[in-house]
């Protein structure tokens, strides 16, 4: 099927074919017929991809940041490699559209093939000829429904948001700051529910559609001589009852003229893009405003128990979501209550959307709203795409289930590139990825489902996706007879651990977890010169804060923490001593979330040997992130952040240090690619990842018994 791409880096933009977008548990896949493009948001990101790299540089500066924290952390190469994934990537486009129902997913009851729906959400709404969509970011249409319209689905919401929070009553009166496609929107509505609504904008066009096409009571252009006199006078002298910014712009004018036209303590909503630093006299002060903030589509929007889990609020706790937002909208268009045709000022085919876009970024002609048509008549093929002209194979032959940021940065660019192995399928849950990471690292074609990737060509599976698809996924590559990489963890529940085990007794096939540390250079040196005896270590990880919401910290998709991360620290000690985890226990600071990632965890093994892992969330940025300390048979050492190494024994301290930290990705795919081609083997022994993933499961059950020790 085809799809919109911009790359970030060269700002190149192009229609191209990709897989077909996979079916997910509680989403439905449409046929776009309308999609529309946001000449705010979407402009905004288009002019900045255009431009050079320190034009992008100026206008991100937080990133720029994040940039320098990794280059001082991580070092070059894995910089490098960071920043040009975000430049290199096939970046999708759009967030509203509206088209036919023509796949449902497990669990979904609301929707049938055929139906009519409305769709948002950028990474879903996409302008492509198939998207696939949560539940809760779609609507059923009436089948009359005109889906041009309709296609506004999300910029509606967005507007009835903002005018949610404005929370105005019959009678009262709104000024409407900028009138773009969110103003004229916003303004549709409230004239429809009875509030006086006077529209501002700096151009005499957008003031001259709003008056036109009877969307404003009043219409003024900003600049023009009065505009606060006029305003006064039509709301009897007491100011708007609430103003609502829709435009977007780095000027503080918008907010500071709010202040001068609200009535005494008014409403003030944000629901453009402009800066809040107002000036405290003499109006907001004196006046008492309330200054209010307009969250996207409405309540729902960034949570992803809502948008992913398809978990609705509560109708009598949370009247109004996102969902019911646009379920909102949609009825004001199909009551003819609002008319929203005018907006469209210019229709494209879906061929020629960069066009359009040109057009977007050119402004060489007034335009509001641009609306993309879709052939409908077209059949989206679901076959493979080929990317490579090479169809060469190998001993090892390798295929990648999910390929993010880790795996782009770590694992791909680490396959060794000899006759013996060879590349053949990508899938990941979006299609630009898919196409973009087989183009880029050689792979012959990227996929649109499971199957085409567990064929006869693929021995060798490589998961790197989210968390909870691990456990699924290496069974099904056990089942298909493939030898099996998964990112760590190896899976989330216990049922899921034993399944895998039974599995791979049968298929006799290598599965190895990436558990990268056990690799590193200084590991190596520092396991030789500890030697084998009993030994007591402590591995401090100093985590850092990740926010509740997180899917990392969601027990269904991320695990938490300590399945998620803490098996690594529990894994590397497994192997310094050389022995398996016996016992264990655990204790996590109490917090309000029960997030149990602030913890100490005492591990004892089999040769007697013990260790303390303290994995804190709580810490400074500031101090290092992993440190380890080793004692045994009169020997000590110390690892600080994989950079520096220190072994104490008699004399004077031997000391190792790198320039930039080295975890040891590369050399453990190095190990598991060779560890195949030598005997079939991985180079981590698997009853090594079994107890080290029980040891995982202990650590929660050892919390929840309060710090009782659990044998494994």
């Amino acid at each position: 099927m085809q799809q919109l791409t911009q790359k970030l880096g060269s700002g190149d933009m192009i229609i191209q074919e990709v897989p077909y977008p996979q079916l997910g548990k509680g989403m439905v896949i449409v046929k776009n017929y309308y999609s529309i493009i946001s000449a705010g948001t979407e402009g905004s990101t288009v002019v900045a991809a255009r431009k050079s790299l320190i034009g992008k540089a100026k206008e991100r500066p937080q990133q720029v940041k994040q940039v320098i924290d990794t280059l001082k952390k991580q070092g070059p190469v894995q910089t490098y490699r960071a920043v040009m994934k975000k430049l290199d990537a096939y970046s999708p486009l759009g967030y509203s559209s509206a088209g036919e129902v023509i796949e449902v997913g497990e669990g979904v009851t609301e929707f049938e093939v055929g139906d009519k729906v409305a769709c948002a959400g950028a990474g879903y709404a996409n302008h492509a000829e198939i998207v696939t969509v949560p539940v809760n970011l779609c609507v059923k249409l009436n089948p009359n429904t005109n889906l041009k319209d309709a296609a506004y689905n999300t910029l509606g919401a967005i507007s009835m948001q903002g005018v949610r929070q404005a929370d105005l009553r019959l009678g009262e009166s709104c000024v409407i700051i900028g009138l773009g496609l969110l103003g004229q929107l916003a303004a549709l509505i409230l004239k429809a529910s009875g509030v006086t609504v006077i529209g501002v904008d700096v151009s005499e066009a957008a003031v001259k559609q709003a008056v036109d096409n009877n969307v404003v009571d009043l219409g003024l252009t900003r600049n023009a001589a009065g505009v606060e006199e006029q305003i006064q006078n039509i709301t009897n002298g007491y100011g708007a009852d609430a103003v609502i910014i829709a435009a977007a712009t780095s000027s503080l004018d918008p907010i500071n003229f709010a202040g001068a036209i609200a009535r005494k303590k008014g409403k003030v909503v944000v629901l453009g893009a402009v800066p809040t630093g107002f000036d405290r006299d003499p109006f907001w002060y004196r006046k008492e405003l309330e200054l209010k903030m307009a969250c996207s589509y409405g309540p729902g929007r960034y949570d992803l128990n809502y948008e992913e889990k398809g978990i609705d609020y509560p109708l009598p706790y949370v009247r109004w979501t996102e969902k019911r937002n646009m379920e909102a909208f949609q009825n004001l268009i199909a009551t003819n209550r609002i008319n929203i045709d005018y907006l469209t000022t210019h229709e494209f085919d879906f061929e020629n959307a960069k066009a359009a876009f040109d057009l977007v970024v050119s402004k060489t002609e007034p335009f509001t709203g641009i609306a993309l048509k879709y052939d409908v008549n077209k059949t989206a093929s679901k076959s493979k795409i080929k990317t490579s002209g090479s169809e060469q194979l190998g001993k090892i032959n390798i295929s990648f289930i999910g390929a993010g940021s880790y795996a782009q940065g770590n694992l791909l660019p680490n396959i060794p590139e000899t006759n013996d192995v060879g590349r053949v399928g990508v899938l990941t849950n979006t299609g630009t990825t898919s196409k973009r990471v087989a183009e880029k690292f050689k792979f012959q074609f990227c996929a649109t489902n499971e199957a085409d990737v567990l064929d006869d060509k693929t021995n060798t599976v490589f998961v790197a996706t989210r968390h909870d698809s691990h456990g699924p996924f290496v069974l099904k590559s056990l089942e298909a007879n493939k030898n099996v990489f998964v990112e760590k963890p190896l899976c989330l529940l216990e049922s899921e651990l034993e399944s895998i085990i039974d599995l791979q007794s049968k298929a006799n096939k290598a599965v190895m977890v990436g558990f990268n540390r056990r690799f590193s250079p200084l590991t190596t040196k520092l396991k030789k010169a500890i030697g084998n005896n009993p030994m007591t270590m402590i591995y401090r990880i100093n985590a850092g804060a990740i926010p509740g919401d997180n899917w990392i910290q969601d027990l269904e998709i991320g695990g938490g923490r300590v399945l998620g991360e803490v098996c690594h620290f529990i894994d590397y000690l497994t192997h310094l001593n050389g022995s398996l985890p016996t016992k264990i226990s655990a204790s996590a600071l109490p917090d309000a979330n029960q997030l149990n990632d602030t913890l100490n965890i005492l591990v004892q093994f089999e040769n007697g040997s013990s260790g303390v892992i303290g994995y804190y969330a709580n810490g400074s940025k500031a101090m290092t992130k992993e440190y380890v300390e080793v004692f045994s048979a009169g020997m000590s050492a110390t690892l600080n952040d994989f950079k520096e190494l220190r072994i104490y024994g008699k004399g004077k301290p031997n000391k190792t240090k790198i320039l930039n930290q080295n975890k040891g990705q590369k050399e453990m795919v190095n190990a598991f690619v060779n560890g195949l081609l030598s005997n079939g083997e991985s180079p981590i022994p698997f009853e090594d990842v079994v107890a080290v993933t029980k040891a995982s499961f202990k650590v929660l059950e050892s919390i929840k018994c309060g710090g009782q020790q659990i044998e494994i």
